[in-house]
């Protein structure tokens, strides 16, 4: 498989203060990240993501290491021309209206008028900003600047779209809307490389992820051979029986949750559970429901962060 990015030993010092004390934002990056797919960049805030991105993006420059973007060398300027990108706090004209705006970006990548009026057309389709697009950005919603930002990255029709926290500040509505889009375009062949720290927003929709801690790659590979297929826990939900009672079996050793009339208790396997299944029905108890669990990003993710601050 072709590979969109990557780096080798990719690393940022900077200096600050009177005495130019150096910190170190990003060490000995080693990433790899296949075209045509959905890649997530995790990480707590203060990670390096951002930082990394600014780096492919040839916004700053690397203290050591090298990276490549379809190829080429992230210092080439050429490549730039193939890639869309939103930052996390984008800058907008906000006395210009969405079309407006879109235009001004198209100029900016020397499209002529006829191929702006249809590449634009086409993306306030794809953003689902149709009809809103004569109103000032200043009266957009948060929602609806980033549905705006997205439209900006895509004017170009890159191969890869870069975007950095594309979730942050969203309600779960426009989560979901930016959610679809990023799927919209790994259908269309692109290659969409995000950076986030809500782990359930990437669980869902990435193919390969990476996880960044204090400037340090911890893990990285596709979800399915990172997290653990098999059941880890089974949570049952029951009715019509006490704590009590639960707090007796010499099977059950978690925690026994209780919420008004329910209990909530996790067991580690189906031998357990089907001991427990016969138990309530000698009780004339309720089962109300039973919860495979298996690992999930977050757990990993956990795991590799207490690690680092153990």
């Amino acid at each position: 498989m072709q590979t969109a990015i990557e780096t080798q030993n990719l690393s940022k010092t900077f200096k600050s203060g009177f005495l130019l004390k150096e910190t170190q934002a990003l060490s000995d990056l080693n990433l790899t990240v296949a075209s045509g797919g959905i890649f997530g960049f995790l990480g707590p805030n203060g990670a390096g993501k951002t930082t990394t991105i600014k780096l492919l993006t040839g916004l700053i420059r690397a203290t050591s290491g090298e990276g490549k973007i379809l190829g080429k060398p992230i210092q080439d300027v050429s490549v730039r021309t193939r890639l869309g990108f939103l930052p996390e706090r984008p800058y907008f004209y906000e006395y210009l209206t969405g079309l407006e705006f879109l235009h001004f970006c198209g100029e900016l990548h020397g499209m002529n008028k006829t191929d702006r009026i249809q590449k634009i057309e086409s993306l306030l389709e794809l953003v689902q900003m149709k009809g809103l697009e004569t109103r000032q950005l200043r009266r957009y919603s948060k929602g609806m600047l980033q549905r705006i930002g997205l439209a900006q990255a895509l004017i170009n029709d890159p191969e890869i779209v870069i975007l950095d926290e594309p979730m942050s500040g969203l309600d779960p509505v426009g989560r979901k809307e930016v959610r679809d889009i990023m799927l919209l375009l790994k259908e269309m062949g692109k290659t969409v490389f995000f950076s986030t720290h809500i782990l359930s927003d990437a669980e869902l929709i990435c193919d390969q992820v990476a996880i960044l801690i204090q400037g340090k790659l911890k893990n990285q590979g596709k979800l399915e051979t990172l997290l653990n297929p098999k059941v880890t826990s089974i949570d049952v939900c029951l009715q019509n029986v006490t704590e009590q009672q639960i707090g007796a079996l010499d099977f059950v050793s978690t925690p026994v949750k209780v919420y008004e009339h329910t209990l909530l208790l996790s067991l580690e396997n189906e031998g357990k559970l089907s001991r427990l299944m016969d138990w309530v029905h000698q009780e004339s108890g309720k089962i109300v429901s039973i919860t495979p669990r298996k690992e999930t990003l977050e757990d990993m993710f956990m795991e590799e962060f207490n690690a680092v601050k153990a």
